[in-house]
């Protein structure tokens, strides 16, 4: 997909989203794959950076300090990748989307403060096919309905983390989760071996 085309499709993409329309995710998550088969084709050398950030970063990076409960949800979004059987790159992504959506805590319904009825480390929405509540506020299986829609997103993997994530989650603010890349990596470095 050309560039002009790519910048236009997210554009209408946020435009919908910020007029009420949702995207869900682009296919319904079921797991075939036994996680012992998945699990032999992961390396086991701890990434570098220029794999875990071949384009660079964009913009200014956040950081913020992470507690037992948000490195839990880290090793659960890199066991959930690993079993996916994608490498630690999708882990990036997972884990920046997750950053800038939920700063990696497994949100529940917040009441007057909720965005619709998104929950979970990646705030997906049941109302917009992502699972049930249950469903995405499961690691696990969260994680991989993520997944499951960045492997839909042709040349994912060339693409700036922030376009990668916005494809798949459709944001209102496709920019933000450029800010967590160099996060996400220092985390999917320090973690994938673990």
């Amino acid at each position: 997909m050309n560039t002009i085309l790519r910048r236009s499709v997210l554009g209408i993409a946020g435009l919908a989203l910020s007029t009420g329309v949702v995207a869900g995710p682009l296919t319904t998550y079921t797991d075939s794959t036994p996680a012992s088969a998945s699990a032999a084709a992961v390396q086991v050398a701890k990434p570098d950076l220029d794999t875990l950030i071949p384009h660079g970063t964009q913009g200014k990076q956040s950081r913020i300090t992470l507690g037992d409960e948000q490195t839990g949800n880290v090793k659960a979004i890199i066991e959930a990748t690993k079993a996916a059987g994608m490498d630690e790159r999708a882990a990036v992504v997972a884990i920046a989307t997750s950053l800038q959506e939920s700063k990696l805590e497994n949100l529940g319904h917040l009441g007057d403060r909720n965005d619709h009825d998104s929950q979970g480390l990646f705030q997906q929405r049941p109302s917009s096919g992502w699972g049930t509540v249950e469903q995405i506020t499961d690691p696990a299986y969260s994680t991989t309905a993520f997944l499951d829609g960045l492997k839909q997103v042709e040349g994912w993997q060339e693409m700036p983390l922030t376009e990668a994530a916005q494809t798949v989650q459709v944001s209102a603010y496709p920019f933000h989760y450029a800010q967590w890349e160099t996060q996400a990596a220092d985390l999917v470095a320090e973690h994938w071996t673990s």
